[in-house]
């Protein structure tokens, strides 16, 4: 399948307000190790071939992009020093002198070659309509190092969703299987060890020097090492920050009052957290509008945010994470259904499944049985919220049974449509990623959504450049709520703790070139 996520499409992708700090009176030191905590493994490290948080979070350290986003949303030099483009059009100028981990110039026709591999669907790549469209060209001019991307279908932010896709270099282009537990990238580090389940250490590369904008090649305090922890529990991660055996971890539950407590700097990052899917698959109960608008009638949606987030989550006003992309407005308040348990029992007799005896719905002998999944690896609210679903759905009629999923099985589990309804956090900041989630015939589309308003609206968006379609963006993003395609109830601010270092967080994530070491 970003958002997932995913991101494949189940990546929990989040949008992060840039924080800096570090201890009263601290030095900036060279040199060091940062030690991350990652909630997840992984998996496999090709970059084109996900769209997990923790992947791209690792894969940020290894593959640079041809823009970068700033923390204000702006783009700024990456890869490429300069840029231009409409919705069919882009074309991008190199910086000189990149290179690539094995010490091999970068060349146009490289980036090129990525292009054009994640644009041909019969690859696969789960950047596929997330940074690329499907049919998209490319050609590099490598003497005068530029270029040029024509895609057959109009894409409001071109410019910007191909410039976020990871450049792979030409060795790891001709070997695949060299990317999944190694690197051949244009990052600011190099992969030294890789213990799946357990840590990832990356060592700096002392030639990198084209980082984000006028980032300097003499900057102090830059780490040697990155060591990413995979620490599944986030009590056990709570502690290893408090005890300062780690520089930096994300901690979702009640454990962030107590890091709060110590003066950790915290970066406060906002995402899509509460997002329900149903399995719109033929023949699953979600396929019928009709079914999942009593489901999430049988729901408080308010409370179900309370429990999920502990109470520190914000309402939703779209489906994008905030603050970093050009389309803003409310596209979700008064379009999702009230909670009213009698309405949805009311619903599902209409809809034929009605109850038996001993309260358990059926349709033509089948049974009201839902499999519910959430993904195990983004705290215990995500399990007592998934609980508090099963109780209310059970008592309108269902047998619901909850089944936890780690960021590596979240793939399986949606693609293989064995599932009628998930706890899916998807974090995109542009509304034109969200389209391969919600359309299309399998790969991103892992609900099976089919919307024809939206579907509609989104044609007519694309055609208009930047801002000047997000009216259109967010009629597509309205003609999903009411469907009830995905219902999203609340947000959460994620805190991202940091100790012994300073750094800035940008499209979710930590930013490799911004971390500083304290001494």
């Amino acid at each position: 399948m970003k958002t997932a996520s995913i991101t494949a499409a189940a990546a929990v992708l989040a949008l992060a307000l840039t924080a800096c700090g570090g201890g009263a009176g601290s030095t900036t030191v060279d040199g060091g190790t940062f030690t991350l905590v990652s909630a997840g493994d992984p998996g496999s490290l090709d970059p084109h071939f996900t769209a997990l948080s923790v992947t791209i979070q690792a894969d940020r350290f290894l593959y640079d992009t041809l823009v970068n986003i700033d923390p204000g949303g702006n783009m700024v030099a990456g890869l490429a020093e300069k840029w231009e483009g409409d919705t069919t059009t882009a074309k991008y100028t190199l910086r000189k002198g990149i290179t690539c981990s094995d010490g091999t110039p970068l060349t146009a026709s490289q980036v090129a070659d990525n292009i054009n591999f994640v644009s041909d669907p019969a690859n696969g790549s789960a950047s596929l309509g997330l940074y690329v469209m499907p049919g998209a060209t490319a050609t590099g001019d490598d003497a005068a190092g530029t270029v040029t991307v024509t895609s057959p279908t109009p894409d409001s932010f071109l410019v910007r969703d191909i410039g976020g896709l990871f450049i792979v270099c030409g060795k790891g282009m001709a070997d695949r299987g060299l990317l999944k537990q190694g690197a051949d990238g244009t990052g600011m580090f190099t992969l030294t060890e890789a213990v799946a389940g357990d840590h990832y250490t990356l060592t700096r590369r002392k030639d990198y020097a084209w980082g984000p904008g006028d980032w300097k090649t003499d900057t102090r305090g830059l780490p040697d090492t990155v060591v990413i922890r995979v620490v599944g529990n986030e009590i056990t991660a709570a502690n290893l920050l408090a005890s300062r055996q780690v520089n930096a971890a994300t901690v979702l539950g009640p454990d962030q009052q107590r890091l709060r407590g110590m003066g950790l700097t915290a970066h406060d990052i906002e995402s899509p957290f509460g997002e329900l899917w149903f399995n719109q698959r033929a023949g699953m109960p979600g396929a019928d509008v009709a079914v999942r608008r009593a489901l999430t009638q049988a729901l408080d949606l308010g409370q179900l945010g309370q429990v999920l987030t502990s109470g520190t989550g914000r309402a939703p006003k779209s489906l994008l994470a905030p603050g970093l992309g050009p389309c803003g407005g409310d596209t979700i308040s008064g379009l999702l259904p009230v909670s009213d348990p009698a309405a949805a029992k009311s619903a599902l007799d209409s809809a034929g499944w009605v109850a038996g005896p001993d309260g358990v719905r059926a349709k033509e002998g089948k049974p009201l049985a839902l499999t519910f999944y959430y993904p195990s690896t983004l705290g215990s609210t995500m399990q007592a919220a998934a609980e508090l679903v099963q109780q209310r759905w059970s008592a309108v009629g269902a047998q619901v049974t909850v089944k936890g999923m780690t960021d590596t099985e979240t793939m399986q589990v949606l693609t293989q449509g064995g599932w009628d309804a998930a706890f899916v956090p998807l974090g995109v900041f542009l509304p034109s990623q969200l389209v391969p989630f919600f359309s299309g015939s399998g790969g991103n589309n892992f609900a099976a959504v089919q919307n024809p308003a939206y579907d509609a609206a989104v044609q007519q968006a694309a055609a208009l450049a930047g801002a000047d379609g997000c009216g259109k963006w967010g009629e597509a993003e309205q003609a999903l709520v009411r469907e009830l395609n995905v219902v999203p109830f609340v947000n959460s601010v994620r805190p991202t703790f940091v100790q012994g270092a300073t750094l800035e967080t940008s499209q979710g994530s930590i930013t490799p070139t911004s971390i500083r070491m304290l001494g």
